[in-house]
């Protein structure tokens, strides 16, 4: 890819990625376990320490991607390579871990993408706080997915043509 399209796409990760961290860590930082269940409801429970566990996860994945990524940006050289790398673990770590989450909470049904209704399912009716958050950021890594699509595949497939182990 050229370089001025993966500096720019580096840019609007970056970019992307910073708004997700921030509307991450406002939620971490001002909701607690017992605030999102104050009836005390043990199934409820599992499903808000099983949704915070997963946030956590992705919070972590989203700043270290975020930091390779600016930090290719900030270097007086840009570094194709190094560049494609940091998209391609964003698009893996960040993309799928949201899209994905290790507990399934929530999964996203492709049917409702084409009918203009919210495509994230919740395992369990979550609060109204945990249902924004996380609409909102389907609307970030959704950006994310489209823009690094490329790197699902393409991009591993290009290195292990060239004979690198991925």
């Amino acid at each position: 890819m050229a370089v001025y399209k993966v500096q720019s796409l580096c840019e609007t990760t970056s970019a992307k990625l910073k708004e997700a961290i921030q509307k991450l860590e406002l939620f971490l930082n001002t909701n607690s376990l017992t605030q999102l269940n104050p009836e005390q409801d043990a199934s409820m429970e599992e499903f808000y320490r099983d949704y915070l566990s997963d946030l956590r996860r992705l919070s972590v994945f989203s700043e270290v991607c975020y930091e390779k990524v600016g930090l290719n940006l900030r270097r007086p050289s840009f570094n194709v390579d190094q560049a494609e790398k940091a998209l391609y673990e964003t698009y893996h770590n960040c993309v799928n871990n949201f899209f994905y989450p290790k507990n399934e909470c929530y999964s996203e049904d492709g049917r409702y993408a084409y009918t203009g209704q919210d495509a994230i399912r919740f395992r369990k009716k979550p609060s109204r706080e945990i249902r924004d958050l996380t609409l909102e950021l389907s609307k970030v890594f959704e950006v994310l997915r489209e823009e690094l699509a490329y790197y699902e595949t393409d991009y591993i497939t290009q290195r292990r043509m060239q004979g690198e182990k991925v």
